[in-house]
This record gives structure tokens, C-alpha cells and sequence, in this order.
């Protein structure tokens, strides 16, 4: 009832914001699965939201039928599948998902004007799409790194107003790559980034969707949202 008294006040012409599932074992199945909190920040922003498919090609193309994408997070990239030795503590998302992940990334290259919100594991896949390097255990670079972890409120100062965030990661971006750098945790952590050209694109490291701050919480939903009706405008 939850879900369904929250779809009946979306409007018809509410963007459509596309969600990338996960992919997790379940026995020797596997299944698809989106967290409610990413499902119930868009519809509670004004947008419908689609759940994407892990697949390397059926989410690209999907993006013909969407005015946005919400990149969400999950398990660790890995990084021996681009050459880079992984991390003793590395937990990484199954390899299908990271596969379908960078290819809608290379597929949103070609969409620069439509907007994107990556959260946690999603920033740090658009910064690593972006040449960022990437650190795999922020408590090799951070003594008290399990501040960063179980949903655990800290200030952040970003282009997006300053506020108290829910953060639940191990890893990081060191730096932006191409992109830019647009906001720091108190203890110096890169907390978001965005696209020095694009109408939307950024990420950001905490989570917004279990952030009880307005503005960095359900506020980057709807900033999401606003420049999705905006793309929306533009395609008509």
C-alpha cells in the first residue's frame, strides 16, 4: 500500500528516472534488486522510477525512454578486471553488474545532456569512468575510516550546500579525473563530484536517499529531478 498510495500522486508526465539494479545470489540463483529507499527518493522527488536490468546492453538501450539515471551503490569495484591489483578487503559486486555499470556509463557519454545522480558506489564508478583513481581501504589513508561506514552521520562541505550526511563505504575516489572535485568530508575526503559541462552529472559519496538533511538528503533527488523535466522539455 506503502508503494502504491506513493504512485498514485505521480503524474503522468513525471520524469522517468531509470534506477540500476544489483545483481546478488540468492542459492544458486541469482536475482535483481533495488533498495526501496532509492525507489520511494524519486517517486517522493516528483519522478517514476524504471528499474534498469544488469545487462551490458539493455540498459543503454533503455535511455531512449528516460529523462534521468540514478546510479546506486553496492559491493567494491573490482579492479583486477582493469588491470589493477585488488585489495585484501575489496568485497566487489558480481562482475555482470560492473560490466552493465561502465556500459551504460560509455552509453551516457553519448547522452551528455541527460542527467545523472551517482550515489557511493555509483560516484566512484563515474570517477573512475572519468580517470579518477580510485583508493580500495580508506583506513590505509585514514585512521578512523569506520566513521565512514554503517550509516554514520559526518559534516560535509560541497557546491550543494554544507550539511550532516549518512555514509556507508570502505572506498574512495582520490581525485575527480576529467571531472570536478565538489565537495570534501571534515577529515578531507572527496565527497562529490560533478561534470565541468554537463546540465547534471554528479555524484556523490554519501548516501542522500538515508540523509535526513533536506538539502543533501532528499534535496539531490529533486535537484535530479528538476533537471530531468528540463531534459524532458528538450526532447519534445
Amino acid at each position: 500500500m506503502r508503494y502504491h498510495s506513493a504512485m498514485a500522486r505521480i503524474d503522468t508526465h513525471s520524469p522517468r528516472i531509470g534506477i540500476n539494479a544489483d545483481l546478488v545470489s540468492s542459492g544458486s540463483a541469482l536475482r535483481h534488486c533495488v533498495r526501496e529507499e532509492y525507489v520511494q527518493a524519486v517517486i517522493r522527488a516528483g519522478g517514476i522510477p524504471i528499474i534498469l536490468p544488469v545487462s551490458a546492453t539493455a540498459g543503454a538501450e533503455t535511455l531512449s525512454q528516460l529523462d534521468g539515471i540514478v546510479l546506486t551503490g553496492g559491493g567494491d569495484i573490482h579492479t583486477q578486471l582493469m588491470g589493477i591489483a585488488l585489495h585484501e578487503k575489496a568485497e566487489c559486486m558480481h562482475p555482470q553488474r560492473q560490466s552493465a555499470d561502465f556500459s551504460l556509463l560509455t552509453a551516457l557519454d553519448s547522452c551528455p545532456n541527460m542527467p545523472v545522480l551517482g550515489i557511493c558506489l555509483g560516484m566512484q564508478e563515474m570517477g573512475v569512468h572519468a580517470g579518477g583513481r580510485l583508493i580500495q581501504h580508506i583506513h590505509d589513508v585514514l585512521p578512523d575510516g569506520d566513521r565512514h561506514g554503517g550509516d554514520q552521520l559526518h559534516p560535509v562541505t560541497t557546491d550543494f550546500g554544507c550539511g550532516t550526511i549518512a555514509s556507508w563505504h570502505h572506498q574512495v575516489l582520490a581525485d575527480a579525473g576529467t571531472m570536478i572535485a565538489a565537495g570534501t568530508s571534515d577529515d578531507g575526503l572527496l565527497e562529490a563530484i560533478r561534470h565541468p559541462t554537463r546540465p547534471f552529472y554528479v555524484g556523490v559519496q554519501w548516501h542522500p536517499e538515508r540523509t535526513k538533511d533536506e538539502l543533501l538528503g532528499l534535496g539531490m533527488f529533486k535537484r535530479l529531478i528538476e533537471a530531468a523535466r528540463a531534459y524532458a522539455a528538450m526532447q519534445r
